[in-house]
């Protein structure tokens, strides 16, 4: 038996991590049974442990730069014995003191009227004091700089060991040393709130030095930091001035050392081909500039201590090409046929001057005309995102790469009076490193294509954060990223990226508890502010963690967030019995009254059809007092058994406590005319029913009126963000077969009429582009968390404790087979079943050194060890 898909933190091989006892895990390959392991480095060695486990925490305290190779040996059920490949971690740089780097900006003193209210209502762009062109202007009054280049030169007269490269920016840099590009991570340090934390990035850059004169560069652009964010593109979010930190270490074979820092010896200049750069309006390039670098670096400051992401990194990856369409209007548009996030490489061979101009969008209008209409807001001076390039062409072949933005897009408007070859452009994928997890296969393909398109959603809007969309807002909604997450952690590897995105969630957390609607904030206007805190939406803070627990096997995330945790569960129980100066009447009589949760905005359901309940912003202005009471006692119920898995016991009795009373009070609220269980709202059924916060009268009650409110819709799909993740759950748990009678609707709204109608990612509202007055994502992958149903449910993947699963499938409606595979922390588990003349077979296939309860629809258990085994059902 041997070691293999081994991680540290669920990072492969990673260098400059800073977490202090790191946990390695890994798969096991060959055997039944792993009887022990051994943990064998130089450092440390465990010697021989009895047990099964297949993880195990590194002990010994770490230092700064510290390298860790090891193996890991195990032993099968026969004793036997086999070591695996090496692998590593390398620690980054653990104390502020080892940061022997300076802080660099360019020479200049950057425009910061950071006027919030204009800034907020939409100013237009300027370069060098001119206007952005195309775009209808008033006063210009915050100046936008082309990309700032820096430069340093320095010898190495010795055989070079080991060089690491240690860098950050408050912007986003791109490093060359001797022309050659530094890593593979695009878009770094990737997005923080950099007023409260940077992440800097380790390369080994051993490679790339020469034992002679080398050159590094650095060049630098806005990014979040500076640049657009939100929905409106509002300016310096995070702050005004650009800056870089860089410290590369230099190890000589002799063991000797040498620093190459950041400092004032290096030179700058902004006068290189990058114009203009900015996340969402795109590049303005000029093929003929090179950068003179005839300026010095300025020393500047920033007061955060840089730290490790412990994440995967922003990379590219799928490459497509495109065919080229002339449009009635004579138009030429490159259609990629994929709708994804990233950005485009070109390759021409044309004349000094010529011209072209790129314009990224989702869609064609009805005309068959290249639209940005649905991911664009607009006022008298300012519309945003742009997604544009403007490319000034040299003499001769260019070849072109956007290095500091990113589109959402399936077409490219091309303007341009040269001759243009479709195969001469590229479109590439960007998204953080998520390795792929899930695959499900089904007789059905249109749910086939639904599950790849919320694959592609998915990774259009993980770039470094879990985006709403990758056109218009691009912001990390909480509410879509907790709903979204037992899903994505079925399709990918989501363990390091969603503990990044609990950093950002719990750095913005508020000293009265609160949590927030959007990390990092950036971009959110004022007037939304009164949002955060919203039940659904903040909830995340707890929900995610014990979701992660649930599928990682991993405690110290509930340990890590406990404290912040038992924040936002006061804050919850502090609205409790609270009524807002403006709010519904809370209908509810006698003590049940007291545990009514009245206080505080909501989003609410958000974002059911518009003929079940229109999507109004009025919507918002009243707290949602049947959503507020019932997230409270379902989260202080999930925040008790959180308590007691860390025997926090008087913490689990106060948190059960509250819950139940909240639960109560919530029966009492569904017998009042305004809550009524008669009603044809999905959600308002679906929600208690999945939460089980009815007594069994009206669950009873409530069943029967979902199954009566699906019947009147025609069993369309009538949630919106919040229950759709649940009705397929409650519905099998009535009768599996409505749950598929829903789930195989074709209909609008429904998950299959996205791909029918030709979707390539999950659309934002249930009618596509035809809601919300055509501003609407086609890109969108909240609405794909049905899919976690298919893997848990339909195909049964459970995954359990202490090496175990149990496989419960669950056959029904018109499939005559489904196959969903998964590649869990535990090993690759598979689940198949196949309708027959006689009833069903399945196909069940459990990793080495685990053991499964293979429970089928008859009624009938089996217990299975590691291996591929065959069933039958009537």
């Amino acid at each position: 038996m041997k070691a293999v898909r081994i991680r540290t933190e669920h990072l492969s091989d990673p260098i400059g991590i800073d977490v202090k006892h790191p946990k390695i895990t890994w798969n096991c390959e060959g055997g039944k049974k792993q009887s022990a392991y051994q943990f064998v480095s130089k450092q440390w060695d465990s010697g021989k442990v009895s047990s099964d486990t297949m993880c195990v925490e590194y002990p010994l305290e770490l230092s700064s730069r510290e390298r860790v190779e090891f193996r890991i040996r195990l032993w099968d059920e026969n004793d036997q014995e086999e070591f695996s490949e090496t692998a590593f971690f390398e620690m980054g740089l653990l104390d502020k003191n080892d940061w022997k780097a300076e802080w660099i900006t360019g020479d200049y003193v950057a425009d910061d009227r950071t006027d919030k209210k204009n800034n907020r209502i939409g100013k237009n762009f300027a370069l060098n004091g001119l206007a952005y062109v195309g775009e209808k202007i008033r006063t210009v009054e915050i100046h936008r700089y082309p990309v700032d280049c820096f430069k340093k030169e320095f010898s190495i007269g010795k055989k070079v060991k080991q060089a690491r490269l240690y860098i950050t920016a408050c912007g986003l840099y791109e490093a060359h040393i001797n022309h050659r590009r530094v890593g593979d991570f695009v878009l770094a340090p990737g997005l923080t709130d950099y007023r409260r934390r940077i992440q800097y990035q380790t390369y080994d850059v051993t490679e790339l030095l020469e034992t002679k004169a080398n050159i590094m560069t650095i060049d630098l652009a806005d990014g979040w930091y500076r640049g657009s964010v939100g929905a409106w593109g509002l300016l310096q979010e995070y702050g005004s001035e650009t800056k870089v930190l860089a410290q590369l270490e230099i190890t000589y074979a002799d063991d000797t050392k040498d620093t190459v820092i950041t400092d004032q010896n290096w030179s700058w200049s902004n006068d290189g081909p990058i114009r203009f750069a900015d996340n969402k309006d795109g590049e303005i390039v000029d093929a003929n500039l090179v950068p003179s670098y005839h300026g010095k670096a300025k020393v500047t400051k920033h007061n955060v201590v840089p730290s490790a992401s412990n994440n995967v990194c922003i990379k590219e990856h799928e490459r497509l090409k495109a065919e080229l369409i002339i449009t009635p209007k004579g138009e030429k548009i490159l259609d990629f046929k994929q709708n994804f996030a990233g950005y485009i490489e070109f390759e021409i061979d044309v004349r000094k001057g010529q011209k072209i101009t790129l314009r990224f969008g989702e869609m064609l209008d009805q005309e068959g005309e290249f639209t940005q209409r649905n991911i664009q807001v607009s006022t008298k001076t300012k519309t945003s995102p742009l997604q544009k390039i403007e490319y000034t062409c040299k003499e001769g072949k260019n070849r072109y790469k956007t290095r500091f933005a990113v589109f959402g897009y399936q077409y490219v408007l091309i303007d341009s009076d040269i001759e243009i070859d479709p195969k001469d452009f590229t479109g590439i994928a960007v998204y953080s490193d998520l390795e792929r997890t899930g695959y499900f296969d089904s007789s059905n393909e249109l749910l086939n294509r639904f599950v790849e398109a919320t694959v592609w959603s998915t990774k259009s809007n993980s770039p470094d954060s879990p985006t709403d969309c990758p056109t218009r807002e691009r912001h990390a909604w909480s509410g879509d990223a907790q709903i979204f997450f037992n899903s994505a952690s079925y399709l990918f590897d989501y363990a390091s990226f969603s503990k990044k995105y609990l950093n950002d969630i719990y750095d913005w957390q508020k000293k009265n508890g609160k949590l927030p609607q959007i990390a990092p904030e950036g971009g959110v206007d004022f007037y939304m502010t009164m949002m955060d805190g919203s039940v659904g939406w903040a909830d995340v803070g707890i929900i995610m963690p014990y979701q992660h627990y649930r599928k990682y096997k991993d405690s110290s995330i509930l340990e890590k967030y406990y404290d912040g945790m038992t924040k936002y569960a006061d804050f919850m129980i502090s609205r409790i019995g609270k009524n807002a100066l403006l709010s519904h009447k809370n209908p509810v009589k006698g003590e049940d009254r007291k545990f009514i949760v009245n206080a505080g905005q909501a989003y609410g359901e958000w974002a059911e059809p518009e003929d079940v309940y229109p999507n109004n912003w009025t919507n918002v202005v009243m707290p949602e007092m049947e959503v507020s009471t019932a997230y409270t006692s379902y989260v202080l119920k999930m925040m008790a058994e959180i308590s007691a898995l860390l025997g926090k016991e008087k913490d689990h009795e106060r948190f059960l406590d509250y819950s139940e009373k909240c639960k109560k009070a919530y029966q009492r609220l569904r017998e009042t005319e305004e809550f009524t269980l008669d009603t044809d709202r999905q959600a308002r059924l679906v929600r208690p029913l999945y939460m089980d916060l009815l007594n069994e009268k009206q669950a009873e009650y409530a069943k029967k009126r979902l199954i009566e409110a699906m019947e009147h819709y025609q069993w369309r799909l009538g949630t919106g963000f919040l229950s759709t993740p649940m009705i397929l759950y409650v519905l099998s748990e009535i009768d599996k077969e409505y749950a598929y009678k829903l789930l195989e609707n074709e209909e609008i709204p429904g998950w299959l009429a996205m791909p029918k109608n030709g979707a390539t990612t999950i659309w934002e509202s249930w009618e596509g582009t035809s809601a919300q007055n055509g501003i609407a994502s086609l890109n969108h992958y909240s609405k794909g968390a049905a899919c976690e149903w298919l893997f848990k449910e339909m195909c049964g993947i459970h995954v359990g404790d202490g090496n175990h699963f149990v496989i419960k499938p669950l056959p029904g409606g018109h499939f005559t087979y489904a196959k969903a595979e998964y590649l869990s922390v535990y090993g690759q588990v598979r689940s198949f079943w196949e309708k027959t003349a006689k009833g069903y077979e399945y196909e069940i296939e459990i990793p080495a050194n685990c053991t499964a309860d293979i429970i089928l629809p008859d009624g009938k258990t089996y217990q299975q060890e590691a291996g591929t085994k065959k069933y039958k059902s009537s």
